[in-house]
């Protein structure tokens, strides 16, 4: 098994085999936290307008997401774990959530078009996914950190690449370094500054966690739509 590593919305691009999209600040640490809730399944859009039609058609939907790390308006959530959290498992129960994000998305979607199989992972389901790989032994691991906004590369998006690797039997990982970097660099900064009252100080906490789910995230087509959904563990 090779494992590769690709950044932003090019390695998303350029995955092959087996791609394992990564956003820890913050969508893919919000799918899995809604599915803990009792979410049914998470549909992907690339652009507001599209989830804003669908919840036209079905009144049931909850939109979830960002542009620029921004609320969306019209959308019932923002991308933040812990305002997901506050909601508790009544407001997820059974329900369909769609995303929209700047990142994590968009990657999850291009990648969608080139490689065999997507994953999206963050710190909370590392270790379910590398479960989910090893079962499965593909020939190439396709391990993609999103970064910021698709425009910068991110220390903890990076870092959990390198966890993920490390699960895989492929590397080292030292989690006090990887903390070092990622709580002092501006991506996490952003979240303790006064001046971005949109970035809840919380979302740090839950999005650093490791392995906090027993379980994977497939993404897949459905008809017309991308869902990311459970993925059987062997």
């Amino acid at each position: 098994m090779r494992v590769n590593y690709g950044y932003l919305l090019a390695g998303a691009k350029a995955a092959r085999g087996m791609a394992v999209i990564i956003d820890v600040f913050r969508a893919f640490t919000c799918t899995p936290l809604m599915f803990a809730l009792g979410l049914k399944k998470s549909i992907l859009v690339s652009h507001p307008h599209e989830a804003l039609a669908l919840k036209n058609r079905d009144k049931d939907l909850i939109l979830v997401g960002e542009v620029g790390g921004l609320p969306i308006e019209g959308f019932d959530l923002g991308n933040s774990p812990s305002e997901i959290l506050q909601r508790g498992a009544s407001y997820f129960k059974g329900k369909t959530a769609v995303q929209r994000t700047s990142a994590g998305v968009q990657g999850a979607l291009a990648a969608l078009d080139v490689a065999d199989e997507v994953m999206v992972a963050s710190y909370n389901i590392a270790r379910a996914t590398s479960q989910y790989i090893l079962a499965k032994q593909p020939v190439q691991v396709s391990l993609v950190a999103m970064g910021w906004d698709l425009k910068k590369r991110a220390p903890e998006d990076d870092w959990c690449a390198r966890y993920l690797a490390h699960l895989l039997g492929a590397g080292d990982y030292n989690h006090l370094q990887a903390l070092r970097e990622i709580i002092f660099s501006k991506t996490a900064q952003r979240f303790l500054s006064p001046e971005e009252p949109k970035f809840p100080p919380e979302d740090p906490i839950l999005c650093l966690q490791r392995d906090v789910y027993g379980f994977a995230l497939k993404v897949r087509r459905e008809k017309t739509a991308v869902v990311v959904d459970k993925a059987e563990i062997s």
